[in-house]
C-alpha cells in the first residue's frame, strides 16, 4: 500500500505532515508513504527523525498552494504543486492514494479533473465526519455543492450508506433528509422531489431536523452543501465555546482548584468526540480514486489518522461498492 501525502498541505508543513507519515509508517509495516512537495524543505524535516527509507519517500513538487487562494485558478496555474503532482501521481498508478490537509476547494479541483468521476457518478460530494452521541456519523454533501438535485441526492445517500458500512463499520445505516420539519409536506419544493425520490430507498427515515444531529437520528445526514458546511462549521465551534462558557461559570462560583480540575477532566471526555484529530479527513466520494482532505490546522496524529482513513478506504474496496451500487 503506497500513501501520498501533501507534505506542502496545512498551516504547519512540512513539519506535521511528515511527523504524521512518519507515525502512520510506524504502525502499519504494510505501508509506504510519498511525500510529495518541495524537496530540500522535506529532506530537511526527514533529517531531524530516524525512519525507513524504504517506505517513506519523497517526490519533489517545488510550488505550493496557500489556503486563501482561488482554487481552479491555483489548480491551472500552479501544476508544480504539490496537490496537483500528488493527484496526477494518483492517477498514473504511482500510488493507491493521496491525502492532504491543504487547500480542500484546490483538492476538490484537481480531483475532480485530473482523476475524474467514478462510472455513474453524477456529482462527487464531501462527505464529513460529524459527532453524536451515539459515535461519528456522516455529514453529506459539506461544502462541495452548494446546489443539489433530487437525483445526485440519491446518489450521495448510496455512497454515504456504503462509506458508513466500510469505514465506520454501521450496520444498514439509516438516511435523514435535513429539513426545517419531519412531516412529509415540509421544506422547499427540491426538499419534496428529493423526499419523493428518497421514499422508497433502503432505510430512509424521512425528514430529520437540525435537534436530531446531535442524538444520532441517522447515520447519513443529507443536505446541500451550503447548509452542509454551515452545520459542519457550527458543529466546530462547539468545543471552545462550551469551554468558555463553563470557564466563565467556574470564576463566578470560586470553585477550587482541585474542583477546576475535576471539571476539566469531565469536560476533556465528554467533548473528545468533537475531536478532528480522531478521524483526521474527510473523503471526496464519487471520484475515481481515493482523494481525503484534513482539517488545515492538522497535528501530526491527524495526518496520521487520514492516512488510515485512506488505507482503510483502499482496503475496502469503497469505490468498487459504489460504482456497484449505482450500476
Amino acid at each position: 500500500m503506497i500513501v501520498a501525502v501533501d507534505a506542502a498541505g496545512g498551516d504547519y508543513y512540512p513539519k506535521n505532515p511528515v511527523e504524521g507519515a512518519l507515525q502512520a509508517v510506524e504502525e502499519n509495516s504494510e505501508l509506504t508513504v510519498l511525500l510529495v512537495g518541495p524537496e530540500d524543505q522535506v529532506n530537511k524535516e526527514l533529517a531531524n527523525h530516524d525512519f525507513d527509507i524504504k517506505r517513506v519517500l519523497v517526490h519533489d513538487a517545488p510550488q505550493v498552494i496557500g489556503m486563501e487562494e482561488s482554487p481552479a485558478q491555483a489548480v491551472k496555474t500552479k501544476q508544480q504543486s504539490s496537490i496537483v503532482v500528488g493527484v496526477g501521481l494518483h492517477k498514473a498508478g504511482k500510488c493507491d492514494a493521496f491525502v492532504s490537509a491543504g487547500n480542500t476547494g484546490a483538492l476538490l479541483a484537481a480531483s475532480m479533473f485530473g482523476l475524474g468521476k467514478l462510472k455513474g457518478v453524477l456529482r462527487p460530494t464531501i462527505a464529513s465526519y460529524f459527532p453524536t452521541i451515539k459515535g461519528f456519523r456522516l455529514l453529506v454533501d459539506a461544502g462541495a455543492n452548494l446546489e443539489i438535485k433530487p437525483e445526485a441526492a440519491v446518489q450521495f445517500a448510496k455512497m454515504g450508506q456504503i462509506y458508513c458500512q466500510q469505514i465506520l463499520k454501521i450496520d444498514n445505516p439509516k438516511v435523514g433528509l435535513l429539513n426545517v420539519g419531519e412531516e412529509e409536506g415540509k421544506g422547499t419544493d427540491l426538499l419534496k422531489e428529493i423526499h419523493a425520490e428518497l421514499k422508497d430507498h433502503d432505510n430512509f427515515v424521512g425528514n430529520v431536523e437540525g435537534k436530531d444531529i446531535l442524538p444520532g437520528k441517522a447515520d447519513v445526514f443529507l443536505c446541500d452543501g451550503l447548509v452542509g458546511n454551515i452545520v459542519l462549521k457550527f458543529g466546530e465551534s462547539i468545543p471552545e465555546i462550551v469551554q468558555q462558557m463553563i470557564g466563565g461559570a467556574v470564576k463566578e462560583m470560586g470553585l477550587s482548584k482541585e474542583e477546576v480540575g475535576q471539571i476539566q477532566k469531565v469536560l476533556h471526555t465528554a467533548l473528545s468526540s468533537f475531536n478532528y484529530e480522531n478521524v483526521g479527513g474527510i473523503p471526496f466520494l464519487g471520484v475515481n480514486g481515493v482523494s481525503i482532505v484534513g482539517h488545515g490546522g492538522s497535528s501530526p496524529l491527524a495526518i496520521k489518522n487520514m492516512i488510515k482513513s485512506a488505507v482503510q478506504t483502499v482496503e475496502n474496496d469503497v469505490n468498487g461498492k459504489i460504482v456497484a451500487s449505482l450500476n
